[in-house]
């Protein structure tokens, strides 16, 4: 399978198994520029949905996709930035439900689910999991830095007011930063915040993947269970993945096709590649360091490699 535009993987996800993915906006999109962001700061910061790219381009890709039977057990339309901005979200929901019965997952920020016509669009969705990092405007602000027309009673108001309506499974999911938002304060405001959100699950998260701030840390296990415990929720840092997948059949081209998307560290490359039975791994390693269009970022004492 030669490499994609719009669908990627199967990737693993702690959440969901093996997930065929979409992304349906440029990279970088997005209403927000969190500092936690694996993909760096925001290149093209804008509010409004859009569509970029046509419906039929989208679904062509995705019906080649679908000619070599990979398995998958979820398709997931996510990407590169925040996938609501894409104004004919709700089409390609329908056109993916036409042609496949896996459950479609939705992974959103969530800052614009106080718009009813996207309400309608994700109403189509098997699964939406929206983040909501902030408890109040300044939390919203120091981790999220939303656009500047977004607003976190707007945000917030939005998530509960769909998660009125939602008929499908809601998995509301917290990024947990390191002495930003995990003392028992901030943890007493997630709860009574959560209170007023009809929800099916609450994952945590913490970052695991180099930060666009590299100054933010991960929280460690034994607190990150505490907040679990506390919040009645899950802790994702701790749940397995099945492994990295491409039909490329060229390792180095494979391995470029997923960190275009999806940044792997060393190890995941290494594993990868084994399971690929790549023998001269160790070189196309070495490949990547020296390839101008690969960033090398150097984070708790390993290497992850995303595209830049």
């Amino acid at each position: 399978m030669k490499d994609t535009k719009y669908v990627y993987g199967p990737v693993p996800s702690r959440r969901l198994g093996i997930s065929l993915g979409i992304s349906p906006i440029p990279k970088k999109t997005c209403n927000y520029s969190c500092v936690y962001c694996q993909l760096g700061r925001t290149n093209c910061m804008t509010n409004t949905r859009q569509m970029f790219f046509t419906v039929k381009e989208i679904m062509d890709e995705f019906d080649e996709v679908l000619k070599n039977d990979i398995k998958f057990d979820v398709i997931t339309i996510v990407g590169e930035g925040e996938p609501t901005l894409y104004l004919g979200l709700g089409e390609i929901i329908d056109e993916i439900h036409k042609r496949s019965d896996k459950p479609v997952v939705v992974i959103t920020n969530g800052a614009l689910l106080y718009d009813k016509q996207l309400q309608s669009e994700l109403s189509k969705a098997d699964i939406v999991m929206p983040t909501i990092d902030g408890y109040d405007k300044e939390s919203f602000r120091k981790i999220n830095r939303p656009h500047g027309l977004l607003n976190f009673s707007q945000v917030i108001n939005g998530l509960e007011d769909f998660s009125e309506k939602y008929q499908g499974q809601l998995w509301v999911e917290i990024m947990l930063i390191k002495d930003i938002n995990d003392d028992n304060e901030s943890l007493n405001k997630y709860a009574k915040m959560l209170g007023r959100i009809k929800y099916d699950k609450l994952y945590l998260n913490t970052p695991v993947r180099p930060p666009s701030e590299l100054d933010i840390e991960a929280v460690n296990h034994e607190k990150m269970n505490e907040a679990a415990e506390f919040l009645d929720g899950i802790s994702i840092d701790l749940l397995e993945s099945e492994g990295f997948h491409s039909e490329i059949k060229d390792d180095y081209e494979a391995v470029l096709s997923i960190i275009k998307r999806h940044p792997m560290n060393q190890f995941e490359i290494e594993s990868f590649l084994k399971l690929r039975e790549c023998i001269n791994f160790q070189e196309l390693i070495n490949q990547l360091q020296q390839d101008d269009r690969v960033a090398v970022i150097n984070y708790k004492g390993y290497n992850t490699y995303r595209l830049k």
